[in-house]
């Protein structure tokens, strides 16, 4: 069965733990982070944005 995972995720949320969570989880899952979070205000709550990518094996 092929890996179905997307190669690229752009994980978003309200800056809590769920949001740590999930970026948790995708790590565990084996992605890594790529770059810096972006982090802005809606007018009600802070919302934060982290790319992960799953690191490219060369075949």
């Amino acid at each position: 069965m092929p890996d179905e995972r997307l190669p690229y995720r752009l994980l978003t949320g309200t800056d809590d733990r769920a949001f740590c969570e999930k970026v948790s989880a995708a790590i565990a899952d084996g992605y890594v982070l790529h770059g810096s979070p972006a982090i802005t205000f809606d007018g009600e709550r802070v919302v934060t944005a982290q790319a992960v990518v799953l690191p490219r094996v060369d075949r």
